[in-house]
């Protein structure tokens, strides 16, 4: 179905017209991403974090500073940890990797932080490599709304962080992404960053007046982003800690908006992505490119960007735009982007007159794997063997 505007851009100041396409109301939940930030770190302090971890005469876990991080999850889940991982890249002297798979990667071992995340708590990737993780002795520890997550965590003793469970996953970011931080701190990992994390909270909370539904378009970035999108493909181009938050936008756009995006992350681009660019104009005008700028970018990744903007974008892509971070801290700076995205994914549906929350076809693909492949029933009977030992 090809999509067309619903009237004109003048809807995104019709408030009335919002929460009539906005029925599940996403809006909200997008609104209150400052406070579900607090929130969320003050579910993740009642942690504790067992020494040591009885799950069978054969299988007892030791959590202790891990040489290793691996966060499992898909989708909305997965996403924290792709942040974790940028954010903490040049500073956290072990590595992090996020595994969207069944199976974890062969080096995943007793010395392995897993952070298990599922926000349904019933995705059986997760699920799955969170039993692999218990059978591997890996230090598992799993955040999650409810589900089969929540009841092997509670039959097996693996510490877990339960959040709330009235948000669409995608919404619940703070949730999933805040927590990480504060298991990482209890680990002794890293040293809370307080006032990095304080600068993050405080930012979203002034970026919010500039791009929520009651600021007019004239004055909200979110709104005008949305508007320049509309009728185009968004590539969305990343770089260092922005990589994260280029895929962010992207997923956003698919289960938001409904359309088709894409994410690339410079330096890498510039090794190939550039040269489609200069396939048929017929075929690149349908694709508009976005470009996360940072004022404190490197010389060598703004040179980058702008000559290639300079040398086929600006020629051959129906519309170049750029989304500025804003703010101090890397994390800010990070968040800030994101934020916009969030938002211009929203005021995108609106224009296309879709409700941005229902994601009917992942619902059906799910139901339909499930009548194929029943996992979710032999790793149920894994843990019932366990909780009886």
């Amino acid at each position: 179905m090809v999509r067309k505007l619903v009237g004109t851009v003048s809807i995104l100041d019709d408030f009335d017209q919002i929460k009539h396409i906005d029925k599940s109301n996403m809006r909200e939940a997008m609104n209150r991403l400052p406070e579900n930030c607090e929130d969320a770190l003050k579910l993740a302090e009642k942690l504790n974090i067992p020494k040591k971890l009885r799950i069978t005469e054969k299988i007892s876990i030791k959590y202790k500073n891990p040489e290793k991080i691996l966060v499992v999850g898909m989708g909305g889940s997965a996403i924290s940890g792709d942040i974790l991982r940028t954010w903490l890249r040049g500073s956290l002297p072990i590595p992090i990797e996020v595994c969207r798979e069944y199976y974890l990667p062969a080096y995943a071992d007793n010395s392995t932080l897993v952070l298990a995340i599922s926000y349904s708590g019933n995705t059986e990737e997760t699920l799955s490599g969170f039993i692999e993780a218990i059978q591997r002795k890996c230090m598992v520890i799993a955040i999650t709304s409810g589900g089969l997550l929540l009841d092997f965590c509670q039959k097996l003793r693996i510490p877990f962080i339960k959040v709330p469970s009235e948000l669409p996953p995608r919404a619940a970011i703070p949730y999933l992404f805040f927590p990480l931080v504060t298991i990482l701190k209890k680990l002794d990992i890293l040293k809370l960053k307080q006032r990095e994390i304080r600068e993050t909270i405080d930012l979203l909370g002034e970026i919010r007046e500039l791009i929520r539904a009651e600021t007019p378009t004239k004055n909200n970035p979110a709104k005008k982003l949305a508007i320049a999108l509309m009728g185009t493909i968004p590539a969305i181009y990343g770089f260092r800690e922005y990589e994260s938050i280029a895929l962010r936008i992207k997923t956003q756009l698919n289960e938001n908006s409904k359309i088709p995006a894409k994410n690339e992350v410079f330096p890498e681009l510039s090794h190939n992505e550039i040269v489609g660019w200069d396939g048929p104009r017929k075929l690149t005008k349908m694709f508009s490119a976005v470009l996360i700028r940072d004022p404190d970018e490197t010389p060598e990744i703004r040179s980058r960007i702008e000559t290639m903007r300079a040398l086929n974008l600006n020629k051959k892509a129906s519309k170049v735009l750029e989304i500025k971070a804003i703010g101090k801290s890397k994390l800010a700076r990070m968040f800030s982007v994101m934020y916009i995205g969030d938002y211009a994914s929203l005021y995108l549906a609106i224009l296309c007159g879709v409700d941005p929350t229902p994601i009917e076809v992942i619902t059906k693909l799910k139901h339909e794997l499930a009548k194929r492949v029943n996992i979710i029933e032999k790793l149920n009977y894994q843990v019932e063997k366990w909780a009886t030992k």
